[in-house]
């Protein structure tokens, strides 16, 4: 019993020698916990580089984007081929993905060999091989009479403008054929399947084998935003966000990054980090000074390290009573699956002994113990450094989506993660010490990077016909410039009727005079009390405008309009603004002040003088009763009257499209128009006298409210009206009125993009077919999504130079609202006023 004591004293003390030993002479292998989290900082800033427009010319880290868009929703199905190249072997596959969402893969796969003559050969003859392995393989399957769609897995680095192309930057790995780099990859690979006649394939996708990984694992876990492969070479994709891509054109969604990780360090980041046999290494491979964070971590490179370490060790008498074999000394007789049989957990010390024999060596139990040991700090420092990047892009991840907390999953891949036995614990333990707030799943992908590339290729079909689908359907609303001519034309017919007196009662466009007969002409000047009602606010102003300088100041208070006040009683609603008025006098301290008022009424009204409108209907969710047929001035004077606190001058009752005209003409003599896209939508502009029918007098001009919104009201617009905007109009507050507001305005827009994203999800096209119950709200889908999604300005600036291309057209915006033109029309009318009195 003594004796098993003192053997297993004996061989504890001396399996610590050893490890110390090892420790000493390999010091600078071991790395801190402090050191990774500065690996992991250099890494993001190398990461953020890569993404920049300006930067990414230089960077290291290439962060090239794939233009994979979005991951498998299930959806997905067909039967697809799949090619893999990129390792020591070449892999052709067919891949039957299941319908009715089951997420069921069906695969048959062959392998080819991939001899050195042929990777390292001429560009031309590795494709011509490819394709021939591609043949042989659809005649051995019976694929030769069917049409598929291929995705292509290419494991080295190329900068993509598709999907569907990729042009190589450089070889990795064992390979060096040459002619391709530079060159894109899809074509060279299509020109060589055009030789065999007899198969027809379409290549829709060119995928990273990382990107592959990713893509299988996102087939089983949705929650999967990160490949990593750890194998013969290594690297890393995730997802992120386009507004961070300045490669890429475009702010919304995602987009798949393959950073090309295995070249960090190429710039000398990590140079304090090498050691010399890292840099020994470098200078003895196809690439030297290139891929050298890959060279310290990957199955390529990882034998090789311990071979050198191990010939160093026996040179200075470390090792093997200083003996070295001739087997020692050739580059690569220690291969990265040797590491990982020396490192297993019961029978590593026999493997260590039977390998070291192999070569010629005659270990003793210290030698197998230190041996074993620099196996531990070689592929403990792949996994530290592995950890410490991929730590990087799970920070990145979290910080894009804002969250305290991230829980994602990472999908994994490669020779040296799946066979070395203590590879995958090292590396997750280090991972989750460095993120502690995120969540990190690894889901090993079991049917490799291939499977992948036929996930994205599913992906892509299926994109490529929801877009066919989707596009049909949008086609309603793509109006052609024929349709566009004949509604400008239709629309110049409804202005006439609405100008005529005799086609007047039966125009859909009002064509109303507002009595306004001046611009500003920058000589108005006083105080002056302004209204704007015209959506769910009601504003209430103070301007003072100051002549010659065309100063304006304005001070104004915003108050709500209830749905009780907008669809109960006339008098309710007036009392409700007069409550608001009496509010802003006291807050402003002008209570029993005498002031002139302008009211912007964004409403159709038909006038017979500046300071009378009679309201027509009602339209933006209006409802009130009692007002149609009466003048809302009167209305006004009537509630200040029944409140009994103050009186005001009423000079002006405006339209809001009128007011913003004023607004942009106090800046600008030329503007002659009022546009108003907004809660609603509506035009005015200067129109000649002597073409009014309505108003008499042939001298100077007029402002006509055009009342658009009621454009259509005729059935005139019904060629381009969808089945989305019947929709939104039967279920609107006012069915078969305000037509062309409906097609146009802020009120709407959102409704008919609900209705169409519910039509879609119907027919399976989006959101897995899965109507929530927020998108069956009414009004849910708010017309600020549009405009953050679209810019709608462009559009409007665009069409109308093309469709009036004599007129010169600047587009001002107004900058102060309609209340200020409001006050602007008052003063010109008291101007007016003032002057007729003079004369």
């Amino acid at each position: 019993m003594f004796a098993v004591h003192l053997m297993a004293f004996y061989f504890t003390k001396l399996k610590e020698d050893q490890i110390k030993k090892v420790d000493r002479f390999l010091y600078h292998m071991r790395l801190s916990d402090e050191t990774l989290l500065d690996i992991m900082a250099r890494f993001q800033a190398e990461m953020q580089k890569g993404l920049g427009k300006d930067t990414n010319p230089t960077a290291s880290v290439k962060m090239l984007p794939t233009f994979v868009r979005a991951i498998p929703d299930g959806s997905e199905n067909g039967e697809f081929l799949s090619l893999d190249l990129g390792g020591s072997k070449f892999r052709v596959l067919k891949v039957q993905v299941s319908e009715e969402g089951k997420r069921n893969v069906q695969m048959e796969s062959q392998f080819y060999p991939t001899p050195n003559e042929i990777i390292r050969g001429n560009g031309t003859e590795l494709f011509e091989y490819v394709a021939d392995c591609l043949a042989d393989f659809m005649e051995t399957k019976g694929l030769k009479q069917k049409k598929l769609p291929l995705g292509l897995t290419f494991s080295f680095p190329c900068r993509q403008t598709k999907l569907e192309e990729g042009v190589l930057l450089s070889w990795t790995k064992k390979f060096k054929a040459r002619g391709v780099q530079d060159t894109d990859i899809v074509s060279s690979l299509s020109n060589a399947m055009r030789k065999h006649k007899d198969i027809d394939v379409d290549i829709l996708a060119l995928v990273n084998d990382t990107v592959g990984t990713m893509m299988t694992c996102a087939y089983d876990d949705p929650y999967c935003e990160v490949g990593v492969i750890i194998g013969t070479g290594t690297n890393a994709c995730y997802m992120e966000d386009m507004s961070n891509i300045d490669l890429v054109e475009g702010d919304e969604g995602r987009m798949c990054i393959n950073t090309e990780w295995g070249a960090f360090g190429d710039d000398g980041a990590l140079e304090d980090i090498r050691t010399e046999f890292d840099r020994e290494l470098d200078l003895g491979s196809l690439n030297p000074g290139k891929q050298l964070f890959e060279k310290m971590i990957s199955g390529l490179y990882l034998g090789e390290l311990v071979r050198l370490i191990l010939l160093k060790m026996a040179k200075t008498g470390l090792l093997f009573g200083g003996e070295k074999s001739s087997a020692l000394h050739i580059k690569g007789k220690i291969e990265t699956r040797h590491v990982a049989a020396m490192e297993r957990y019961k029978e590593g010390l026999a493997n260590t002994r039977e390998i070291l024999t192999d070569l010629g060596l005659e270990p003793s139990e210290a030698d197998c113990i230190a041996v074993q040991h620099v196996c531990t700090i070689v592929s403990f420092r792949s996994a530290n450094l592995c950890a410490a990047a991929l730590a990087a892009i799970l920070t990145r991840l979290r910080e894009n989506k804002k969250l305290v907390r991230l829980r994602t999953t990472v999908g994994m891949d490669g020779t040296l993660y799946k066979i070395h036995p203590q590879y995958p614990k090292r590396l997750h333990k280090v991972v989750r010490k460095l993120v502690p707030n995120c969540d990190v799943r690894f889901l090993l992908s079991e049917s490799g990077s291939a499977k992948g590339a036929a996930m994205v290729t599913a992906v892509a079909s299926r994109v490529q016909a929801q877009r066919k689908q989707i596009d049909k359907m949008l086609a309603l609303f793509q109006l052609t410039p024929e349709q566009l001519v004949g509604v400008r034309d239709k629309m110049r017919v409804e202005l006439e009727y609405g100008l005529k007196k005799d086609t007047h009662p039966l125009a859909t466009v009002k064509m109303l005079p507002t009595y306004v007969r001046g611009m500003p002409d920058g000589t108005e000047k006083g105080k002056f009390l302004a209204l704007d009602l015209g959506g769910t606010n009601f504003r209430v102003l103070l301007v003072k405008i100051r002549s010659g300088r065309r100063s304006v100041r304005m001070y104004n208070k915003i108050f709500a309009i209830p749905l009780e006040i907008m669809q109960g009683t006339g008098e309710e609603l007036f009392d409700h603004i007069v409550q608001c008025i009496a509010d802003f006098l006291d807050y402003m301290g002008l209570k029993g002040a005498q002031l002139p008022l302008g009211f912007t009424f964004s409403f159709p009204c038909r006038q017979a003088s500046i300071d009378k409108g009679t309201l027509i209907e009602w339209t933006k969710g209006f409802k009130a009763t009692d007002c149609e047929g009466e003048d809302v001035v009167d209305m006004l004077r009537e509630a200040i009257k029944r409140r009994n606190e103050f009186d005001l001058d009423i000079v002006a009752v405006v339209n809001d499209t009128v007011g913003t005209m004023m607004t942009c003409g106090y800046e600008d003599r030329n503007c002659e128009i009022g546009l108003i896209a907004g809660t609603g939508s509506n035009m005015c502009y200067m129109e000649e006298m002597k073409n009014i029918e309505l108003v008499e007098g042939n001298e100077g001009k007029m402002c006509i409210n055009t009342e658009w919104g009621g454009f259509g009201d005729n059935g005139c617009l019904d060629d381009i009206r969808t089945q989305y905007d019947k929709e939104v109009d039967e279920g609107s507050l006012n069915p078969g009125k305000q037509r062309y507001e409906k097609m146009t305005s802020g009120m709407y827009l959102g409704e008919i993009v609900r209705q169409i994203l519910i039509d879609l999800t119907k027919q399976g096209l989006l959101f897995r077919g899965q109507i929530s119950e927020r998108l069956r709200t009414r009004g849910i889908f708010e017309t600020k999504f549009l405009s953050q999604i679209e810019s709608f300005s462009r559009i409007l600036q665009e069409t109308v130079k093309e469709l009036a291309p004599r007129c010169d057209v600047m587009f001002m915006l107004s900058e102060d609202g309609s209340g200020k033109g409001a006050a602007l029309i008052t003063a010109v009318a008291k101007r007016l006023q003032q002057a007729r009195k003079d004369n």
